[in-house]
Parts: structure tokens; sequence; C-alpha cells
């Protein structure tokens, strides 16, 4: 107990020290790297009105619809423009959701279970549903075919029956509150009677003037001075016209690394050494594809089809002949005509497919195929039997039948008795899939057809020739510091400049360059006339420096002066011409006063803001039909867009135009607006909303 004791007595104040300082540690520590820490990095990309999309549901969503997109796909994959196609209607699709969300509890819009149970099996199914279970023969909507696939979901063992219902489901009601939300906003579009009259008056009739143009460009530019002042004070009052968005600007020089005459020499000996094997092989297939960039095609193509360079030549040569080596892309390349013949470039064919991967016996297989053939010889329905007995559920549904070409995808003997054999023949044919019942319905445009092998070697860059590029390169970036030095180099040693500009913050490809993220991501980390290091690309080295940064926002005089400048001298010409002109009393008091001619129009309407002769005038179009002016007096001069006028109406006309009924004029009017709010409704909301881009961070 004394120890106890002494420790208490001695070393309390220390205990609580300690104690206090692991407590302040804990709290700063939850404070400074917790889940809710000022210093914890974000993983957010993205916010809206508050709501934050985080980046491993970001790129989930992306990588949902890049699988979804090279199912579409022949080869099964997709490019890189097609990547940050998807990386951006991935985004906007979230703006969209969150967006219209927000808009649809506002009102209290939603969709009841009954109702998506409704665009299923009511009397007008969803165009969803009926796109789903379109049968492909009628063209109709199946909803047997519906049913029965609802009904089997319960016995799907796997899941994806009812995940693909759920996604089904989710789509429909999205659908159904989008269209709800439309249908109130199009409801409120309404134009008045009284208003509808009061345009139809307006244009009933037309304007006959004479007038008097005197043109800006009879005052020189050079005699007219405009300070920076005006013109920033000009961006000012048009801050509408002169939005901008972020985005940044490049100068760079780029170091190709192509393939040299060494490297063109390499490849024309590699040929060279293969030509006599490709002449005397007997097994051309595997020698081919051991050997070529180009595998071997087992098949023919027709004259028409056949794209390769040289063309022609390729055409007419022997059988057993070689060709080349020519250039084909990055390719040298061997071509050798390995037969020709005349044969359809397209074929109609009609199967059924008693499948033996399933586990069915050759000899059953073969035995039931042989029978089907008799009775379809002896007249049995094709189509019956198809539905009844084909294993093949790619053409089940439209009849067993196939349209052909020489370069479709098909099991070999298959396309062999296709392009081969008769019109009306049937025949039992075996692949690997089992045994085929075909008849070859119908054979198009008979004409030479040729079976080619190609042998290409691709002309690559050696460690030689890129090394060559990357020293180059590394040896310019080493000697900028800046833009100054940057330019300096560049005209000394005569490099090519080139520009990439308005570079958005989650680009991926400039043009000139192809995928550069590196180079985007640099130029929005980098200061204004920083230089760059060596930048590698998939042929090229570039060195770049920042030349220009723009925030959004208004834009700056920088970036608009000759535009700025164009317009406030026209406003100023415009003040001086009209001074001139001071407040004629006759139109020729105006002509005489400005040395220019009366002219004449005829036909102006007040709905077209265009003149004959003249063009966009919208003052002039309005000047005309002032009722204050009349057909008494001249009009004071006006402002115009290529001019300053004075004009006086002569007359005023009937219009050629019937006046429209007034419920007619109405309903169109309606009409217009509202198939304009399915484009533009969304743009309007994404401009009050609040969002936050911050994807280029990550990226």
């Amino acid at each position: 107990m004394s120890v106890i004791q002494k420790i208490r007595d001695k070393y309390a104040v220390v205990i609580i020290v300690v104690i206090c300082v692991a407590i302040v540690s804990f709290l700063l520590q939850d404070a400074f790297f917790g889940k809710n820490s000022l210093f914890r990095r974000s993983t957010s990309v993205g916010k809206v009105n508050g709501e934050e999309l985080e980046i491993a549901d970001y790129q989930k969503r992306i990588q949902d619809a890049e699988n979804g997109a090279r199912q579409q796909m022949p080869n099964g994959s997709i490019d890189e423009q097609t990547r940050q196609y998807i990386r951006e209607q991935v985004w906007n699709q979230f703006l969209n959701e969150q967006i219209m969300q927000a808009q649809y509890d506002k009102l209290g819009i939603g969709v009841t279970e009954a109702e998506v149970v409704d665009q299923f099996n009511g009397k007008n199914p969803s165009p969803i549903v009926v796109q789903q279970f379109t049968n492909p023969q009628t063209g109709q909507f199946d909803r047997a075919e519906m049913q029965r696939a609802l009904q089997n979901i319960g016995q799907d063992q796997s899941g994806r029956m009812r995940q693909a219902l759920h996604q089904l489901e989710e789509m429909i009601s999205k659908t159904q509150l989008q269209q709800k939300y439309m249908t109130l906003v199009k409801q409120a579009v309404y134009y008045p009677k009284w208003l509808a009259a009061e345009q139809q008056q307006e244009n009933s009739q037309t304007a006959n003037i004479s007038y008097v143009n005197v043109p800006y460009a009879t005052i020189a530019d050079s005699t007219i001075k405009v300070s920076d002042g005006e013109l920033n004070n000009y961006i000012t009052a048009h801050k509408s016209l002169f939005k901008t968005e972020e985005a940044r600007k490049v100068e760079y020089v780029a170091f190709d690394a192509l393939p040299s005459g060494a490297d063109s020499a390499a490849a024309l000996q590699q040929l060279a050494a293969l030509k006599q094997e490709m002449d005397t092989t007997k097994e051309i297939e595997s020698f081919i594809n051991s050997n070529s960039e180009i595998k071997y095609f087992d098949g023919y193509v027709s004259k028409t089809a056949l794209m390769v360079p040289n063309k022609d030549t390729i055409l007419n040569l022997p059988v057993g002949a070689i060709y080349g080596p020519y250039v084909d892309n990055n390719y040298l390349v061997l071509a050798k005509m390995l037969d020709r013949k005349t044969m359809p470039d397209s074929v109609k064919v009609r199967h059924i497919l008693i499948g033996t991967q399933q586990g069915l016996a050759d000899s059953i297989a073969h035995n039931r195929a042989d029978s089907i053939e008799r009775a379809i010889k002896g007249g049995a329905d094709f189509k019956a039997l198809v539905t009844q007995y084909s294993d093949d559920p790619g053409s089940k549904n439209t009849g067993g039948e196939y349209d052909i070409t020489p370069a479709t995808q098909f099991v070999k003997e298959f396309k062999d008795f296709a392009f081969d054999g008769a019109k009306g023949q049937i025949k039992v044919v075996k692949t690997q899939f089992g045994y085929h019942v075909i008849e070859i319905m119908d054979q198009k445009n008979y004409g030479p057809a040729v079976k080619v092998a190609y042998l290409s070697k691709p002309v690559d860059v050696s460690k030689e020739t890129d090394s060559k590029a990357y020293a180059a390169a590394s040896e310019f970036a080493g000697q900028n510091r800046d833009q100054k030095s940057f330019e300096k180099n560049i005209q000394e040693k005569g490099y090519n400049k080139r520009l990439a500009d308005n570079i958005r913050p989650m680009d991926f490809v400039i043009p000139g360059i192809g995928q550069a993220r590196e180079l985007v991501r640099w130029a929005y980390e980098a200061k204004k006339g920083d230089a760059s290091q060596v930048f590698t690309f998939e042929n090229k080295y570039v060195v770049a420096v920042l030349t220009g940064i723009r925030q959004e926002g208004t834009a700056s005089l920088e970036e608009v002066r000759p535009q700025v400048e164009a317009e406030v001298k026209k406003h100023k010409k415009a003040e001086q011409l009209i001074a001139k002109l001071g407040e004629p009393a006759s139109i020729d008091a105006a002509a005489k006063a400005s040395s220019q001619p009366v002219l004449k129009a005829d036909g102006i309407s007040f709905s077209t803001p265009f003149v004959p002769s003249l063009g966009f005038e919208p003052k002039v179009v309005g000047a005309a039909f002032n009722k204050s002016w009349g057909t008494a007096k001249v009009s004071a001069p006006i402002e115009g867009t290529a001019g300053v006028y004075v004009l006086k109406v002569d007359s005023y006309q009937p219009a050629a135009q019937p006046a429209q009924d007034l419920n007619t004029q109405r309903a169109a009017y309606e009409q217009g607006i509202k198939s304009m709010l399915d484009q533009q409704l969304f743009e309007v909301l994404k401009k009050q909303s609040d969002v936050q881009d911050n994807r280029g961070k990550f990226f």
C-alpha cells in the first residue's frame, strides 16, 4: 500500500497530464483524420445541390456503362473517344437524377407499385415493355410471351431474370415520373386569346418603305479610338454575351517517334526471309497465323467487298502468285492468291439445328436430322419444324432464317454449303454444333470472288529511333524555364509550335496528340507561363507551355478583344453618323446630309427581323411599324446592325397570307413551346442548380 501511496503522492499530477494529453490527442485525431475531419481527403467527384457523387459510385457507373457498350461492339472493345463520351454521359445522368428528383419531391410526384404493374398488365403497357417483348416475326407486342417470362422468374436459380426485371421496373418508374412532371409543366403553357389576336393584327399587313442607309464602313476604323476602360464597360454591360467555362490554352512542340528508314528496312528484311516459305508451304493457314499480324481468313471475298490497297492488282493475280510488299497503314504486306471462283455475294438460308453439345448422342442427332430432311422434302412446314425441333435460339423466332455474306462469321461447313449449293437445295450438314438441316432460299449477285492470304509485319519504331526522339525532347525541355525561353528555343531550333486551346478539366484527348490526360492534368496544376517536362504519349514526346488560364464566369478583355472592339467602334461610329444626320425633315434631307441614295424595300413583315436586301435589321423592322411615325413622318436616325438608317413608310399593304383561325394559332404556338420544353427544360433547371464538378482532381 505504501508504494501505491507514494505513486499517488509523487506522480498524481504527471498521470493527470498524461491522461489529458491522450484525450486531446484522440479528439484531434478524429478532427483532423476522422470521417468528418477538415483534413480528410474528399472522395467526392462532384456535388449537386448538396448531394455528392462518390468516386467509387462514379467508377462503378462508368464500368457498367462500358460493359454495356462492349456488348454492342462486334469485337467487344471500345475506344478512348467512346470512354470519354461514357464518362460525360454518366455524369450527366447523375445530374439529371439529382436535379429532377428534387423537382419530383418538391411537387410530391411519385409512382406506386400498382402503377408499375399496370405498365405491364394494363391495356396500354409501357413502350419499354412493348419493346422488350415485341415478336420479331410480327412486329407486334407479345403479351403471352411477357406473361411466360414473368412466371419463369421464380424458377430462375441464377437470379439474373429477377435482376433484369428489377432494372426494367426502375426504368419504367423513372419514365413515369418524368412523364408526370412534364405533363404538369406543359399543362401550364398558355397562350392568351387576346395576345393571339394582337399578334394576328400586327402580322395582318406589310410595309413598303423608302430609306437611307449610311454604312458604318463610311468611317475608317483607324479614326475611332477606344480605351480598355470602354471595352471593359461594354463587357460588364453585356455579361450574358461573354459567359465562359473553365478552360486552359497550351502551346507545345511534339517530337514524333515514327519509324525510320532503317526500321522499314528491318520489316522488309523479315518479309523477304518468309516469302519463299509462303510460296511453297502446304500449310498456309498455320504459316500465316504463326508469322503474320493479319490472321488467316478461311473464306472468299467478293470483288466488290475487297477493301485493301492495290485492290485491282491483287484481284488480277494468278492463283499461287504473290504480290508485294505494299503498305497498309503501319504494316508491310505480302498477298498470295489462293483461289478464285464465281459465287453470290449474299445468301438467304434457313436451318434446323439438332445439337450434340447438350449430351445428345451423335447417331441419334444424325437420324433425327435425316428424318426432318425427309419430312421437309415431303412437304412438311419448315417453320413449324423449326419451332418444334431447332436448338438454335438465335434463329428460332425467325423461322430459322439467316442472311449470309462471304464475310459473315459462320462455321465453315455451314457457309460452304450455303454458297456452293444450289438455290432450293436441302441438305443435312454436320458442324461442331451438331447436325443442320439447311435449305438455300436465295442467292444473289453472282460474281468473281477470291481467297487471299496476307502475310504482314508491322513497321515498329526501333529503340534507337525512339531514343533519338526522346533525347531531342529532353534536351529541349531542359532549356525551357518559362514561356519566354520556350519561344526563344523554338525560334533558334526551327521547331513547329502547335496550339491546343479550350482544354476542359475532364478532357482526355487533345486534337493532334490523342490520349493526353497527363498533359490536361498538368495544365490545371501549373501556373500561366510554366514550361513542362517531357510527356510520353503513344508515338510522340511532347513539351508544353501553359499560355492561357480561363476561369468560369465572364471572359476577360484579352480573350474577346477583337469582338468587343468591333462593337464599341461601331457604336461610336453610330453616334457620329446620328449627330451628322440630326433630325431630318424628310427622307430626301437625310439623303442629302449623308450623301447616300434613297432606296426602297417592300413587303417588310413585323413577324420577321429580316429586311430584303439589308439582312438582319430588327430595329428597322420595328421602326417601319412605329405608329407615332406612320406614313406621314420620317423616322429619327436608327442605329442598326450594318449602319445608321432613316426611313419613311410609303404604304401598308394587307398580308399575302390570310389570317389564321385564332384557336389554331394558339394551339400551334402552345405546341411549339411544349416541344421546346422537352429539349431545354433540364438545361434551365441545371443552370439554376448548384453544380460542383471535381472530377478533374481524380482523373
